[in-house]
């Protein structure tokens, strides 16, 4: 009977130590999922920043769509070469899509922590005296007489661009005729001959340009040139930057009423695609100087108002 009983016991601590086990790697695997999923999510909103289709991800980094699909909804199991390309398309370290790189050391952590829970108010002049902290070069005296317009196609860039440009008597560059210019070839053609990573040098390029010609000028951006930490921030340093902010149906209809019916007219799948990279880009349009939203507004309108807005901005900034 003891020989029994012992036997017995094994056989309950085996399997007591195979439901344990059993209960680790359910663990492991939910972490794990958590994980995939949350990795997903960060591809989905690299990209919507980015304003690329999962169709022009897909092409450039000769990943199928379905795939694409797969990784973005915390289905797939993607190699380490896959995420690679990924990151190297959507131009971004491999460790921002595949985790939070502020856990790569203590003073990152201690930095997190200080800045953890803070509002937007909080966290914007947290940056500007970084920024101020870390400048190197001299402020550029010139940053208020150029103005540049950021914003999603649709929301007025070139219209109100070209409107205060002749108003205050300075020249209005277009950045896409520049890029073209230096290229050789239109935008669309340098995304489908060289890929994005090239458009993004001729965008950083044009705008270098375009600050050392041009003291005084409007500057029409591309929407995604936010995007592109660098560039942006070069575009913050030398420019005083409007967000030209409209809802989703406005910039679609104003982009189908130009003659572009490209974008998806009637299609809700191009909505919601509008929808993610407007919230994608939210917090980086944030970053400008002025807030301007066009909607609902007649042209005339919202023309005197954007204009007033801007001298009286510049005005205090003077003071």
């Amino acid at each position: 009977m003891k020989q029994n009983y012992t036997v017995m016991a094994g056989g309950k601590d085996a399997e007591r130590g195979a439901n344990e086990a059993e209960g680790g790697a359910e663990a492991e695997r939910a972490e794990r999922d958590l994980f995939i999923a949350a990795m997903g999510e960060r591809v989905r909103l690299l990209r919507a920043r980015r304003g690329m289709t999962r169709k022009a991800l897909a092409g450039e980094t000769g990943l199928s769509e379905r795939h694409l699909a797969n990784l973005e909804s915390g289905m797939g199991n993607p190699s380490v070469q896959v995420l690679r390309q990924i990151a190297s398309t959507l131009n971004c370290p491999l460790a921002e899509i595949i985790g939070d790189v502020t856990t790569s050391s203590a003073e990152w952590m201690l930095i997190r922590e200080l800045l953890q829970g803070r509002d937007p108010s909080a966290l914007q002049h947290a940056r500007a005296a970084l920024e101020q902290l870390f400048e190197q070069a001299p402020a550029d005296p010139h940053r208020r007489e150029r103005i540049a317009l950021v914003g999603l196609r649709g929301a007025g860039k070139s219209t109100f661009g070209r409107m205060l440009a002749q108003e205050l008597k300075v020249p209005f560059v277009e950045l896409n005729r520049v890029i073209e210019q230096l290229a050789g070839c239109s935008p669309s053609e340098i995304h489908s001959l060289y890929g994005a990573s090239a458009y993004r040098r001729y965008e950083h390029r044009a705008l270098e340009a375009v600050i050392a010609e041009h003291p005084r000028a409007v500057i029409a951006s591309p929407g995604g040139l936010v995007s592109e930490p660098s560039t942006f921030s070069m575009l913050l340093a030398h420019c005083f930057t409007v967000w030209l902010q409209a809802t989703p149906e406005e910039h679609m209809n104003r982009v189908v009423a130009q003659g572009d019916l490209r974008p998806m007219s009637g299609n809700r799948e191009a909505m919601d695609d509008l929808k993610r990279i407007l919230a994608g880009r939210g917090e980086l349009y944030g970053r400008a100087d002025m807030t301007f939203d066009t909607s609902d507004k007649t042209l005339a309108d919202a023309y005197l108002q954007l204009r007033d807005r801007i001298a009286a901005r510049l005005g205090a900034e003077m003071e």
